[in-house]
């Protein structure tokens, strides 16, 4: 759903701030800072990083900073923006998951399907923040239970995909695959993954999987490296829930969560997968379509496209 980034800010407050996020250990990160946080201060927006990445950044005094573990971190901001690569735009996202705020993400990456902008943009990126020129999408995310020996051992969330993986490289993990408590199919393979429309050209992608368009509300679930003649992606609906079962026999795997957070599956694991709860909120800049975006971010060749006759 579609909302407009005023129905985001504060009401009532003498200032706005905006909460920002950095891959410090990037130069390119570090001076996109620099710009973005002159200009919102600027403009008279205030500014708000964490403690720990304060000390990396050329910050003027009036940078307000928050200790990382503090949970109200973004407490009073409007907007979190996200300056990396793919793997900060993820970090970001489970800042924006916990507050509830949009992240606009900055691509200084490669591909990077989650920012909105890239490095050349930075001036209109503060100027459509100044101006509250953006509008606010919300994205699927998928909550994870891990049992063993029927008790939950684990819970998580991902935004882009949960994947289950062996361990050793010289050995397979053998799986069977459920969906909305009946089995599919077993077979033993490199992993399985997890994924929703937003990580369809994530990690999914990778393994083979299909495009899905953002709006499509679906889960997908894409074997890795499967030892079997069945063994396509599967795309089923957003009620479902998804199950793999590892199965005793077979050596212990692992489970990742946006390839950032991992616990280890003890044999007989069983993972569950289902619509997250919470959803994150992405601000976006540009009305181009998806199908615009997937054909920039991959260089896809369109040469010769004449389109629909007139």
């Amino acid at each position: 759903m579609t909302t407009n980034a005023e129905q985001t800010a504060e009401t009532g407050a003498e200032r706005r701030t905006v909460f920002l996020l950095a891959h410090t250990g990037r130069p390119a990160a570090i001076r996109s800072a620099e710009l973005v946080v002159q200009g919102l201060l600027r403009n008279g927006i205030g500014v708000r990083v964490l403690a720990a990445e304060a000390g990396d950044l050329p910050l003027p005094s009036e940078v307000e900073t928050v200790p990382d573990d503090t949970s109200g971190a973004l407490n009073g901001c409007e907007l979190l923006i996200v300056l990396g690569g793919d793997g900060t735009l993820l970090r970001g996202a489970s800042f924006a998951r916990t507050s509830g705020v949009p992240m606009l993400g900055v691509n200084l990456g490669r591909v990077g399907f989650l920012a909105e902008a890239e490095r050349d943009d930075l001036d209109k990126v503060v100027d459509r923040v100044v101006t509250r020129a953006y509008e606010v999408e919300e994205r699927m995310t998928i909550d994870v239970l891990v049992h063993s020996n029927g008790t939950v051992v684990h819970e998580d969330w991902a935004l882009n995909e949960a994947a289950v993986q062996k361990v050793s490289p010289e050995r397979m993990l053998e799986v069977v695959l459920e969906i909305d408590g009946r089995p599919v199919t077993g077979f033993g393979c490199d992993g399985i993954v997890c994924a929703t429309p937003t990580g369809s050209t994530a990690y999914a992608f990778s393994a083979g999987g299909p495009v899905v368009w953002p709006e499509v509300e679906a889960l997908l679930m894409v074997p890795i490296s499967a030892h079997a003649l069945f063994a396509k992606p599967l795309v089923t609906s957003p009620k479902s829930v998804l199950a793999v079962e590892v199965q005793p026999h077979t050596p212990h795997g692992v489970l990742w969560c946006d390839g950032r957070r991992t616990v280890e599956l003890p044999a007989g694991a069983r993972v569950e997968v289902r619509r997250g709860a919470v959803p994150v909120r992405l601000a976006r800049l540009h009305q181009a379509s998806f199908t615009d975006r997937l054909v920039a971010k991959f260089a896809l060749p369109v040469a010769g496209w004449r389109g629909a006759p007139h």
